[in-house]
């Protein structure tokens, strides 16, 4: 248990949380909807901090992260816990999950160690929500840091700005994970959140921050695959993000409470990846799905496959060391 570093104190022991939009208000030994950060006798503390329940050293294309350093092996962490209500949650036995005491702890250096042993390049903050163990986090990637990993977060996004202040010069690379194309009818009635455009300010502190970014965007079947929507979202990311910016459409699987929502048909994806492409996105990808071709990286100019990808593993890669295409020499947006 660590004392949180966002909170402010208010009146009779009352505390109100400032790491994400939800701004809990907790009274004593009230404990957030996040399930991990607890008002004791006016202060926050992080009920999770050295307390991870899952480790495990995965291809960073996994996360998902292709164009930061690709092809390298991140030592991936998470806690319990999430600020989100998922009702088709992947990992809800995390998420969802409320017994911390028997959580074994493991120091932040421990972790770094651990990774180091894996030989992983860096360590990734992933599988539940890493904003809401930020302290834990940060510790760990500061020594991380020193060790000459880089850290990564995979995230929903619903950071206030003093989170990304705080995660300036340790956090190098940012998954933000958008449900639906950003709906908010979706937002609210299958995440439990009022709306995404905290999402989008999020996005635009990453970029002020210079951290590195990717885009994830569930298409979920007959209820979150709308292309009207889509455009909304990829024109934003075009206009306030960059049109290289990696943008990957995911497949939706049953999970959860909505195991009766079928599977993201191939062709509802290929919509998505068509148009956005027509937008003019340069780096757009499919995923959850098997099709190779809409996981490989092409030029944006004269469309040679500068990596080709088999899942999470790279196949061929094609690109000069200044990371340029070595047929047209046009400068590639990939950070090695």
């Amino acid at each position: 248990m660590k004392e949180c570093i966002l909170y402010k104190k208010l009146k009779n022991n009352k505390a109100r949380c400032n790491l994400c939009y939800r701004y809990c208000n907790l009274g004593e030994n009230q404990i957030g909807f996040c399930g991990v950060r607890k008002n004791i006798k006016g202060k926050i503390y992080l009920l999770v901090y050295g307390k991870p329940s899952v480790m495990h050293l995965d291809p960073i294309e996994k996360k998902p992260l292709f164009h930061f350093h690709p092809g390298s092996f991140v030592f991936s962490i998470g806690t319990i816990g999430c600020n989100f209500n998922c009702q088709y949650c992947q990992n809800w036995d995390l998420s969802r999950e409320k017994a911390i005491e028997n959580i074994k702890n493991i120091s932040p250096g421990k972790i770094v160690s651990l990774a180091l042993q894996q030989n992983a390049k860096g360590i990734s903050y992933t599988y539940n929500e890493p904003t809401i163990f930020l302290e834990y986090a940060l510790d760990i990637a500061k020594i991380a840091r020193k060790k000459a990993l880089f850290n990564t977060f995979v995230s929903n996004g619903y950071m206030t700005k003093e989170v990304v202040n705080k995660m300036k010069g340790y956090i190098d690379a940012v998954t933000i994970d958008f449900k639906a194309n950003g709906n908010d009818n979706f937002a609210k009635k299958y995440i439990s959140i009022v709306s995404e455009k905290p999402i989008y300010d999020t996005l635009l502190e990453l970029k002020k921050s210079k951290i590195f970014i990717e885009i994830t965007d569930l298409i979920v079947p007959g209820i979150g695959d709308n292309l009207d929507d889509a455009k909304k979202l990829v024109l934003w990311i075009i206009e306030n993000l960059g049109d290289e910016t990696p943008i990957h459409f995911l497949g939706f699987h049953p999970a959860y409470k909505m195991l009766d929502v079928p599977r993201t048909e191939f062709g509802i994806l290929e919509k998505h990846y068509k148009l956005a492409k027509e937008l003019g996105m340069k780096y757009v990808y499919l995923g959850n799905i098997n099709k190779p071709n809409y996981e490989n990286t092409y030029c944006p100019k004269c469309n040679s496959i500068l990596i080709k990808r088999d899942f999470f593993s790279i196949t061929k890669f094609n690109l000069t060391e200044s990371k340029e295409c070595p047929k047209c020499k046009t400068k590639i947006n990939i950070l090695d």
